[in-house]
């Protein structure tokens, strides 16, 4: 909204920018517990998505956000299966970084992490997310590791929207199948 101030000095109108509201995010019927599984292995990496994911899921009104560590990414699925079964969680996310050692065994880990992520999500019906990054090209220098951490902190808030909008959309999905709308 424009608003007009008179400028006492010379009696004209000025036209003010207007203030940016904050997003105002819709709210959840019951309360969600999410459970973020995040991979040590370049943990100062992996925590910028587990920090911004934690930001921005609490604007998106998801306040209790349990963290669990693992040593790698391939210990991701294991661990998100058993808490999948727990039904305490109403979504997981994973976050980890695989990274080209100069050998094959990136690219396997990468895909069977994924896979088994789709697995365990579909076994469950519980979702599960996933910021488990593979990077064409990782360098262990400063300048990587920057990229890196702006990449992954940009990650953490578009998993934390994925993962929000995601269990809105099951919540009413749920309440139409209950009603026997769907």
């Amino acid at each position: 909204m424009n608003q007009m101030l008179q400028d006492p000095q010379t009696g004209t109108s000025q036209t003010q920018p207007p203030v940016p509201t904050a997003t105002e995010h819709p709210r959840f019927a019951k309360p969600q517990r999410v459970a973020f599984v995040q991979a040590c292995w370049h943990r100062d990496v992996v925590a910028e998505a587990r920090i911004a994911f934690m930001k921005e899921a609490e604007a998106r009104h998801l306040t209790h956000v349990d963290v669990f560590e693992v040593p790698g990414s391939f210990e991701i699925p294991l661990h998100a299966q058993v808490l999948a079964k727990t039904r305490r969680y109403t979504a997981i996310v994973a976050a980890g970084l695989v990274v080209d050692g100069g050998i094959y065994r990136h690219e396997f880990v990468a895909d069977t992490v994924i896979k088994a992520l789709m697995d365990v999500q579909l076994r469950t019906e519980v979702p599960v997310f996933s910021a488990v990054l593979t990077p064409q090209q990782f360098h262990e220098t400063e300048v990587h590791y920057d990229f890196f951490r702006r990449h992954f902190a940009i990650k953490g808030v578009e998993v934390a929207a994925a993962c929000a909008e995601t269990l809105l959309g099951l919540e009413r999905l749920r309440g139409q199948v209950a009603a026997g709308i769907v």
